[in-house]
């Protein structure tokens, strides 16, 4: 049977699978790091894909290969193919100024939210490349000058496995276009005009927008390069997620999504309209705090993960009152990229390793909950919740979850899901049918509690006093 690979180019490393096209069954596997921070040179990324593959055991018998990655960082090339400057990711918000600016210019307030919404599904804030362009025309013209093409973590990456054959070549797919903030998911096309508006000229290169088996190229091999996605995308692909099914991933960022027939048009920016791996729309919320408020409690408490989760199972529902507003670095959603963390409710009673835990838990989990609540407004039928990423590896997670969520939680095989859903569209690039091959993800864990509501009560009255940096 043919071998197919995926690869997960994330913030913090690469992980790169080998699976049996026809059935899904992993083959082999490798990863490597990636260099901290939120600007980072995408010589590093190649760097730790050819780390990754060679543990893998290389790439030399896989029919075809596609590449998820972290979404909506910003890499400018120059006529000739060089990299301008260090990428920067999707997490810098040094374009939080940018993103106002931005929608100023189209009527500022909700009426420019909503020119915004109505155009590409997305409502500015500091993550979206379109405002990450407006800062560099602003803040380094002559790197601005010097671009000559703009595209994302996964397409450069694919670019430079099919060779760097040139600009022309760039090749993205829908979803991770969907996020730059200059094309649209419900028309499908670039929004050029935007582009003018945010970085003052429309004539960079754009890589084009393959459908869901389009070929982005090919290895030296001949193996076929499928068009990639957004990891958020691919993970969905990778968990095989059904109607009804919202897929709550804890990384380095919080993800709550689903997939849709509709697009997404939400003027408040909460819920970002993007596209998915299958030609119909992934309607999302994202949060910049997630499994690293996990770590930051753990290092605060001085122990590690697992005894981080047995304190917090040992504390009551609600952690008698203490409440953690998880804004660590700033947050998205809300957004409120100066946002600081805070922590309500402390006394005497309070004031233990447990409670503290069990807050931590709870804060990050209703953080996301806020997420859930803003797609069902959008419409979004909520059933059950698919709990993904490093996050569910914690015990008191996946327990605290339906008490937060208020409906089952399902916890599939801890994995590389975004990696998988990579694998995934390779295999489907190969078939080329109407619909990706079935593959299984092994037994799912479901979790089941009565809800808690006033753990989220608590939550939104000291989410409301949340502090900004002076």
């Amino acid at each position: 049977m043919p071998l197919v690979a995926g690869v997960d180019s994330s913030t913090q490393s690469c992980k790169v699978v080998i699976r049996d096209a026809e059935t899904g069954k992993l083959v082999r596997e490798g990863r490597a790091p990636h260099p901290v921070g939120t600007e980072v040179p995408p010589a590093a990324w190649e760097a730790a894909l050819s780390d990754a593959v060679a543990q893998a055991g290389g790439l030399d018998d896989v029919a075809a290969a596609s590449i998820a990655a972290q979404q909506q960082g910003m890499v400018c090339l120059d006529a000739d193919g060089a990299v301008v400057r260090d990428a920067v990711l999707w997490n810098d918000t040094r374009s939080a100024g940018a993103a106002v600016d931005l929608i100023r210019d189209l009527g500022g307030g909700e009426a420019g939210q909503r020119a915004w919404a109505e155009a590409v599904g997305l409502v500015p804030v500091a993550s979206f490349t379109v405002t990450k362009l407006r800062w560099l025309a602003s803040a380094e013209p002559d790197n601005a000058a010097r671009t000559a093409a703009v595209c994302l973590p996964h397409d450069w990456l694919t670019w430079r496995l099919a060779g760097a054959p040139g600009l022309a070549a760039l090749r993205t797919d829908r979803s991770d276009a969907s996020g730059t903030g200059y094309w649209s998911a419900a028309t499908g096309n670039y929004r050029t005009d935007l582009i003018r508006l945010a970085f003052g000229r429309d004539d960079v290169l754009l890589p084009q927008v393959l459908g869901p088996t389009g070929r982005a190229g090919q290895l030296r091999t001949g193996a076929l390069l499928g068009p990639g996605a957004g990891d958020c995308a691919a993970a969905a692909l990778g968990v095989g997620a059904e109607s009804g099914d919202v897929i709550v991933s804890i990384g380095t960022s919080g993800i709550v999504t689903t997939v849709s027939d509709l697009p997404a048009v939400d003027p408040s920016g909460t819920v970002a309209g993007y596209a998915d791996t299958t030609g119909r729309f992934l309607p999302l919320v994202c949060t910049l705090n997630a499994a690293r408020v996990l770590d930051a409690a753990a290092t605060m408490l001085r122990v590690d993960h697992t005894e981080l989760s047995a304190l917090a199972l040992s504390a009551p529902p609600g952690a008698d009152g203490l409440v953690m507003v998880p804004y660590l670095e700033g947050e998205r959603t809300p957004n409120r990229p100066h946002a600081t963390g805070a922590v309500h409710g402390l006394t005497l009673r309070t004031s233990s390793p447990a409670h503290l835990a069990r807050a931590a838990v709870e804060g990050m989990l209703c953080a996301l909950a806020d997420g859930l609540d803003a797609m069902i407004e959008q419409g979004t039928t909520v059933n059950r919740v698919i709990l993904v990423g490093g996050g569910a590896r914690s015990e008191a997670v996946r327990r605290i979850a339906p008490t937060v969520f208020g409906v089952p939680v399902l916890v599939p095989p801890l994995g590389e899901y975004v990696a998988d859903g990579a694998a995934r569209q390779a295999a489907w690039v190969l078939t080329g049918g109407p619909r990706p091959p079935s593959w299984t993800v092994g037994q799912v864990e479901t979790y089941e509690a009565d809800a808690v509501p006033a753990v989220r009560e608590r939550y939104a009255v000291a989410r409301a006093k949340a502090p900004d940096r002076a």
